[in-house]
């Protein structure tokens, strides 16, 4: 297909080549499908790009899927990329850039610990030390954190509509939307979100499950699925002020995936868009970005007038 498209290019195609990396044991495959495979990337460098003057290589791209994490597997697959790098960069000048895809880690609990300087600084360490060694010179970085530059920018608020005492042991807090259709990643992916109280902090606390409006049986959030204890305040069914609980750091896939509007499970509103910000001289401000979705917007979707 490349050389189909270098043959009808008016001017020279600028490409980078992904390399596809090996998955950690666990993995249900071995090998990633996104990339070609370390093995054969030379042999297509030298068959499908060398001797074509309209393709000029320019980027090396690898991406490890379970993050960049202080590991022998994550340690192992850059050291793989790095010997690819430099095997390419000798046989093609015009590379110039590694891409280290994306995989920075957000604080997703509240005892979140991670050493970004010193990954950073390993990372860093490690191309220059291996390109003054090879004496080839060193590559431009590109990076696509894109979970570490938006995660910590969203929170959904729910409101607890009900408490239900099913049996001795399990009390459930009945919120007002869905976790499936809000915070899809919680469910599907037993994703762990930093989960607080907005108010009542004061009143004694109780381990409860957190259920969410729909009648569907995975529609729930608790301390076995998300392997960490729920603890919020306990609270008066009579109390004039409900229970506000707080999902926060959910500013990555959770929209994207669940979006605005719409027809959603069990035909639940979109809740309100708020946009929290801070004016010129650095007071929080606050407007609303999306009202929240009306069962009238949703019957019309439908075709009903």
């Amino acid at each position: 297909k490349l050389l189909e498209i270098a043959k009808e290019a008016k001017k020279k195609i600028k490409i980078g080549i992904r390399m596809a990396i090996d998955e950690e044991p666990q993995a249900a495959y071995y090998t990633s499908r996104l990339g070609i495979p370390s093995k054969e990337i030379m042999d297509f460098y030298e068959s499908c790009i060398k001797e074509q003057s309209k393709v000029e290589l320019k980027m090396l791209h690898f991406f490890v899927d379970s993050g960049i994490k202080d590991t022998i597997y994550y340690w192992g697959e850059f050291q793989k990329a790095l010997a690819i790098y430099v095997k390419l960069k000798k046989q093609a000048p015009t590379l110039d850039s590694l891409n280290l895809g994306g995989g920075f880690p957000i604080m997703n609990n509240l005892g979140f610990q991670y050493d970004y300087e010193f990954m950073i600084n390993e990372i860093i360490s490690s191309i220059k030390e291996i390109c003054r060694t090879e004496e080839i010179p060193d590559p431009d970085l590109y990076t696509e954190f894109g979970k570490y530059t938006v995660g910590e920018s969203g929170a959904i608020i729910f409101s607890v509509l009900e408490q239900k005492q099913q049996n001795d042991a399990e009390l459930w807090y009945m919120i007002d939307n869905s976790l499936m259709n809000t915070i899809p990643d919680a469910w599907s992916l037993f994703e762990k979100f930093i989960l607080l109280p907005v108010n009542k902090w004061d009143n004694p606390y109780v381990r409860v499950n957190i259920g969410g409006i729909s009648c569907d049986r995975s529609d729930y959030y608790n301390s076995e699925d998300m392997n960490q204890q729920i603890h919020l305040p306990q609270y008066k069914d009579e109390d004039p002020e409900p229970l506000y609980l707080g999902f926060f750091h959910t500013g990555a896939y959770q929209d994207s995936i669940s979006g605005y509007g719409g027809i959603k499970h069990c035909l639940i509103p979109a809740p309100k868009y708020i946009i929290i910000d801070r004016d010129e001289k650095g007071n929080f401000i606050d407007k609303v970005y999306r009202s929240e979705q009306t069962v009238e917007e949703m019957l019309n979707i439908l075709g009903y007038e």
